[in-house]
């Protein structure tokens, strides 16, 4: 049995599905359309550019979900992967995926996008791991605002990898073959640590590492 690790934002799906939901909100009027906008694109500009404080936009991220209860969210979700996350399916994408399930694989999604947002995209592509940052929950499941551990971003999805191959009984080092999928220089650290590390609709940071690196590069959006 193998390992096959994928990043989500931009290398399943050909948007990020973070920022998507922060427009989803804007749209419906639930939030102040032009202040949180304008803040989103910030953080979003800031993780492109690799220079994302991973904390404190959680805490923002997290902050706007406490201010709606649970049942709302859930209603909203869903309406969310109707209209933004399902029309953004690409069939490539689906067919890595289920290639490695197929294969008898240990599959597991790693994103530094939060759990609620991330785990029915997860489910859509069938898989049943999902090691995303995670949002303190209060007695009823409401959203307290507070991230729970550490962020699972940059050198933290290595630390995250390592703690879930451990409910596993297991290390990475135990996989003869362990693949992980990224678009982003930020993933580096975890693309450095697997036997087979694949630039998937890479930035022109990550693509340039993996030219130097000889890694693979995999598009999955060119015929979209």
């Amino acid at each position: 049995m193998n390992l096959a690790l994928f990043d989500l934002d931009h290398t399943l799906i050909p948007i990020d599905s973070d920022h998507e939901w922060g427009e989803f909100l804007a749209r419906t009027g639930a939030i102040d359309a032009a202040a949180f906008r304008k803040a989103n694109d910030e953080w979003y500009a800031h993780y492109q550019a690799g220079t994302l404080d991973p904390v404190k936009y959680l805490e923002f991220a997290f902050g706007t979900l406490s201010k709606f209860p649970r049942k709302q969210l859930d209603d909203w979700h869903v309406q969310f992967m109707e209209e933004v996350i399902k029309p953004a399916m690409v069939p490539a994408a689906v067919a890595v995926v289920q290639k490695h399930l197929d294969a008898g694989d240990t599959v597991a999604i790693i994103t530094a996008t939060n759990s609620f947002v991330t785990e029915p995209i997860a489910k859509l592509f069938k898989v049943h791991h999902l090691i995303a940052a995670l949002p303190e929950l209060d007695a009823e499941g409401n959203i307290t605002g507070r991230l729970l551990g550490t962020p699972t971003y940059a050198e933290g999805k290595v630390t995250h990898t390592e703690a879930w191959l451990k409910t596993l009984g297991k290390t990475i080092a135990d996989y003869e073959q362990s693949h992980f999928y990224s678009d982003s220089q930020n993933d580096i650290p975890l693309l450095s640590r697997v036997t087979h590390p694949v630039a998937t609709n890479p930035n022109d940071k990550l693509k340039a590492h993996a030219v130097d690196k000889g890694w693979p590069i995999l598009n999955l959006f060119d015929a979209q």
